[in-house]
């Protein structure tokens, strides 16, 4: 017996099968579409990058002494390089205080020659920047005495 039409319910259940097939490539066009709108509406419209901070004024902090190991001690006064977006009411308390930390204790030959200063005045610049979320530039040292 050779079969040359299907039955009602068997059209039926082809017709049902094809519809989750339309469902999932629906479903696959509407995500990719989010994803493709998304990703184009934050490359185009988030802010862009504005580059370097600018400078801004510079904060002369009053000249501290830091005792050194062996009896030594270092007289150090240090300036804030602040950039534009500082805020007007930077204090800088916490500065002298990681100079303190920073300085407290090293040997006299760690701060005596100038390689050793400009290796210690980064690395008390990192921290600054860290301190003061970016409001501070760079440091000057201003006063620099060992005994």
């Amino acid at each position: 017996m050779a079969v040359t039409s299907l039955p009602d319910n068997a059209a039926a259940t082809g017709e049902e099968a094809g519809k989750p097939r339309r469902l999932k490539k629906l479903a696959l066009i509407v995500v990719a579409v989010l994803l493709i709108g998304g990703f184009a509406g934050w490359k185009f419209l988030a802010p862009s990058p504005t580059g370097p901070p600018e400078k801004g004024e510079v904060l002369v902090l009053e000249s501290i002494q830091v005792n050194l190991d062996q009896g030594h001690y270092l007289k150090v006064g240090i300036a804030l390089q602040l950039t534009t977006e500082a805020s007007e009411h930077i204090e800088g308390s916490r500065a002298l205080d990681a100079a303190i930390d920073l300085f407290s204790g090293l040997p006299l030959s760690r701060v005596s020659t100038p390689e050793q200063r400009r290796g210690l005045q980064e690395e008390l610049t990192k921290q600054l920047r860290v301190l003061y979320d970016h409001e501070v530039m760079d440091v000057y040292f201003q006063e620099f005495v060992t005994q």
